[in-house]
């Protein structure tokens, strides 16, 4: 089966090629259309062995993704964003999965690098060369829509996923997303959606979540509770959108946090818990559970929830630092010290971790060590937050380890 990459762009000269880098000896075909780059987009594109096509930006990704479409030969569509790449462990998985004849559409696992929110997703970004295949919604377009209309006609089709993680997003760090002023397009794209479908709850979810996020939490929650109520009244057959459903009590919980409601905000995130969706999915819902039950001084039901996300996922460093916070307060420091050290191993730049570390080791009595970790911890701060790193620094002095 061929495979090709499909792709739309705009002035990403400076992470195209690792994007590119990524699928080169992947996939069989490279598609990029270039939506009104001034920069160096479209020659690299081209360097990388890419075809090269044009469309004039009209503010509807749908229609910038479908207008892609038309140019893909390959059996298979792999679409990613420039900001994105393709993990090179996954690529057995997903050669095999293309090679079967049952699946329509594969969803991947996306990791969004950094992010302790919503840490990951899962994103229909594989899928079959199919001519009724489109995507619809003027931002996080999607092909959902179609995929459930080809299979009520077509039922022999299925829809699969691949376990792991299959992309790396870096486009929500908050560097990126200042830098390309990508919560005010979202919004305004959003927007002029929900205005002629005001009952969407997938668009709901999304706009709903940004506007929390911005600071609108009131209109926030009112799509989201507005999102809620359509997904309860439309319910056909028993079949629901659990990873929609999933959303909106997800950020419904963030939303009650805000306003430090924390009943409320535990009860959505619980809420969120209990649905049958991949179980990555559910990482930033256990966590944010954690920190509400720690506050609320329920130490025991904070280091379930925090253990839970490190059985979901190993490698989930704030896992490992809100379990080692929860052992220090129950004066466990020997479990303390394994979790903080297990967080800065997979984060070698984590300065409260280091700096938790600090306080636990001078508790136990190495001193030496703590001053060492306290040191490294001043020196990450002075690259981040100066202000931390001063007021650390003071701390140490006033204790006469410095």
């Amino acid at each position: 089966m061929s495979l090709s990459l499909c792709m739309i762009v705009k002035n990403e000269a400076a992470t195209l090629p690792k994007c590119l880098s990524s699928v080169k000896k992947v996939v069989d075909e490279m598609v990029v259309l270039d939506t009104g780059s001034i920069d160096r987009t479209p020659y690299i594109a081209q360097q990388f062995g890419a075809k090269v096509h044009h469309f004039k930006w009209c503010d509807d990704f749908s229609a910038a993704r479908n207008a892609a479409l038309k140019y893909v030969t390959g059996d298979w569509i792999l679409v990613l964003d420039a900001d994105e790449t393709l993990t090179p462990a996954i690529v057995p998985q997903l050669q095999e999965a293309i090679a079967r004849d049952e699946y329509l559409l594969i969803n991947l696992v996306r990791h969004e690098v950094g992010a302790e929110q919503s840490p990951y997703s899962l994103v229909s970004r594989l899928f079959r060369n199919h001519p009724d295949i489109r995507f619809e919604r003027p931002y996080h377009a999607l092909v959902d829509d179609t995929v459930s209309a080809i299979l009520t006609k077509e039922p022999h089709w299925q829809v699969g996923y691949l376990p792991g993680v299959a992309i790396l997003h870096a486009g929500y760090q908050k560097s990126a997303i200042a830098q390309n002023n990508k919560y005010a397009k979202a919004a305004a794209a959003m927007e002029g959606f929900i205005a002629t479908h005001p009952d969407d709850p997938y668009v709901c979810s999304k706009l709903g979540a940004l506007y929390v996020e911005t600071g609108k939490i009131t209109q926030g929650m009112e799509l989201l509770r507005r999102g809620l109520h359509q997904m309860s009244v439309s319910r056909t057959g028993g079949e629901e959108n659990y990873d929609v459903l999933y959303e909106l009590h997800y950020h419904l919980g963030i939303a009650y946090s805000r306003l430090k409601n924390s009943p409320q905000a535990i009860s959505h995130y619980q809420a969120a818990i209990k649905l049958p969706i991949y179980p990555m999915i559910k990482l930033g819902a256990y966590n944010n559970l954690g920190n509400l039950l720690k506050a609320a001084g329920d130490f025991n039901g904070a280091k379930t929830a925090y253990a839970t996300t490190l059985k979901i996922d190993p490698s989930f460093v704030f896992g490992h630092y809100n379990l080692a916070m929860i052992f220090k307060a129950l004066g466990l420091f020997t479990d303390a010290i394994a979790y903080y050290q297990n967080a800065i191993e997979l984060n070698p730049n984590y300065a409260e971790a280091y700096q938790n570390l600090g306080v636990v080791l001078l508790k136990v009595g190495n001193h030496q060590d703590s001053l060492t970790a306290f040191r490294k911890a001043i020196a990450l701060h002075e690259r981040y937050n100066p202000e931390e790193a001063k007021r650390l620094r003071q701390a140490l002095r006033e204790m006469e380890l410095m």
